[in-house]
């Protein structure tokens, strides 16, 4: 929940000329606030990067006070959107079968989503790691299209704490969730406390795919340093 939207153009003037040294088989997508979105879909008009939104509700309208719809969208160019982020599940009530939905609704209307999975501190301290991902993978993706989908694997005691999850481990973590999926070449994300200092090591890693980055996106030399990994 950050920029307005003269933020949001700041924002742009200092990053997209960045973009000019990214290699071309590089993906980048902000993924902003919903009110933000129609100055940033304008703002990247002509660029390489792609629009994404934070949430998407799983009916095309209705008695849905405070939410968005698929179709609101993509009608204005977002063509990601995150679904089940932590922070959705802590604060906001979403469980498995809502992620679900909302994974449904995004496909239907043409939207990619960026499926959401991770553990507590506690369930990682229990030695639940494995079984918590496991389940949410399983309920989560219920006859969803995995050919049109992006996995993040976000360990929450790792956002925002600057407490990263070591390289190797996030590594083995997605490593196994790649084999919970029935293609293989889903596109998998670390997401937790990525910084310009660690991401080179971790996309150095064979089975990590890219990164949702968090408190680091905020500034454009920040993110650069991100999307330039070497």
């Amino acid at each position: 929940m950050y920029k307005t939207q003269p933020e949001v153009l700041t924002f742009l003037h200092g990053f997209r000329p960045h973009m000019e040294d990214t290699p071309e088989d590089r993906e980048v997508v902000l993924c902003v606030p919903f009110t933000a979105l129609t100055t940033m879909s304008q703002g990247l008009h002509g660029s390489r990067v792609q629009l994404g939104a934070q949430n998407v509700h799983w009916e095309e309208c209705g008695a849905y006070t405070g939410e968005i719809s698929a179709p609101m969208l993509t009608e204005i160019g977002v063509r990601y959107v995150i679904v089940g982020h932590s922070e959705r599940r802590q604060y906001f009530g979403e469980s498995d079968e809502t992620v679900n939905l909302r994974l449904k609704a995004a496909q239907a209307a043409g939207l990619v989503p960026i499926l959401c999975v991770g553990e507590t501190k506690q369930q990682r301290d229990t030695g639940e790691t494995e079984s918590v991902i496991f389940n949410q993978i399983e309920k989560d993706l219920l006859d969803i299209d995995q050919s049109r989908l992006v996995i993040a694997y976000e360990p929450i005691w790792a956002i925002g704490t600057g407490d990263t999850c070591d390289a190797s481990e996030a590594n083995r973590v997605i490593g196994l969730i790649r084999k919970q999926l029935d293609n293989s070449e889903v596109p998998i994300q670390y997401g937790g406390s990525v910084k310009p200092g660690n991401i080179d090591e971790i996309m150095a890693t064979p089975e990590i795919d890219g990164v949702l980055v968090g408190g680091a996106s905020l500034t454009p030399e920040s993110f650069a340093r991100i999307v330039n990994f070497k």
